[in-house]
């Protein structure tokens, strides 16, 4: 297969970043226990306030992972438009969820977890690190974002 699509330029790739962050609902979620084991879930997200919004349920691997470690590695994408996001995650119980955020994800999702009457809670994912790439091509250039800061 011969790649004939020119690279897209970094800021392309910003703007390709956040128009997907605001469109797709479904994000891929990689965290890890204490002890190493690994833990990949599709979870349902909201782009709100520079911030992934997810939320899942505190007694599940998950939402153990994501509170205890306070990282995750989140995915956009299939194999030849990738978008990788690496942050810190914060957790906040359904009753101490900012209301904005909450409804937010409810009008994205059309679920609202705090009514659910069992243990949800809410994970602030703030990006530290950004990348997209369209296939081997623009692997170059994939770093959009480091330290938390936009490069492009």
């Amino acid at each position: 297969m011969k790649i004939k699509t020119p690279p897209r330029s970094p800021e392309q790739r910003r703007a390709d970043v956040l128009a997907r962050l605001e469109s797709e609902l479904d994000i891929w979620v990689a965290s890890a226990a204490g002890d190493g084991t690994p833990c990949l879930v599709p979870l349902w997200f909201v782009w709100h306030e520079e911030a992934l919004w997810l939320s899942t349920l505190l007694t599940n691997p998950t939402g153990r992972n994501l509170r205890d470690s306070g990282r995750a590695r989140l995915a956009l994408g299939h194999t030849r438009d990738v978008v990788l996001l690496d942050g810190a995650v914060e957790t906040f119980t359904a009753a101490g969820v900012p209301a904005a955020a909450a409804e937010a994800f409810e009008r994205r999702t059309g679920w609202d977890p705090r009514a659910s009457g069992k243990p949800y809670a809410y994970f602030r994912v703030r990006p530290e690190a950004v990348q997209a790439w369209h296939e081997t091509h623009e692997l170059k250039g994939r770093h959009l974002m480091c330290d938390g800061e936009w490069v492009a």
